[in-house]
């Protein structure tokens, strides 16, 4: 099965377990059938690289679409060895044919991502959109466009 990913990138430390725990629970939950595991991340901070390391954790293979040439150097430096380290393991890596990373370029990648897989994994709080390619507009889009999402919000989850 391939799933796909969108997730607040700035989570409060405390519930990172939590969340970690939750997408666990549903990723196995969708597993349950057999069929083999492929995560399709950007593996932005946050929910995406916990997204990658669960699916690696449980035997999947992670494909990372990355926005942009620039894109790991928009990362904050203490944020790129989590980063490096993710993507090193990564099956397939594409990068977008954008040289700066931004709006246009998130909402490319997510686009991208969204059209390869069958489900969409939300860590995400509800809120409404604050602008295309942010959580909430990945989960609009994916409704509209008919992949099923899972929305992933434990109790005591808080974004940061």
């Amino acid at each position: 099965m391939r799933v796909g990913v969108t997730g607040h990138s700035k989570l409060v430390p405390e519930c990172v377990d939590d969340v970690l725990d939750a997408i666990r629970a549903a990723l196995e939950a969708e597993a349950a059938g057999g069929s083999s595991l492929v995560g399709v991340t950007c593996l932005a901070p946050g929910a995406d690289q916990l997204f990658a390391r669960v699916v690696l954790d449980l035997g999947g293979r992670v494909e990372v679409v990355l926005p942009a040439a620039d894109y790991r150097d928009k990362l904050k430096p203490e944020k790129r060895a989590a980063y490096d380290e993710l993507l090193a393991r990564a099956h397939v890596v594409s990068v977008l044919p954008n040289e700066l990373s931004g709006r246009h370029a998130y909402v490319m990648a997510n686009e991208r991502m969204l059209a390869s897989v069958e489900l969409l994994v939300a860590v995400w709080d509800g809120q409404p959109p604050d602008g295309r390619g942010g959580t909430a507009d990945v989960v609009e889009t994916a409704r509209a466009s008919g992949v099923p999402v899972v929305v992933v919000w434990p109790e005591g989850a808080e974004r940061g």
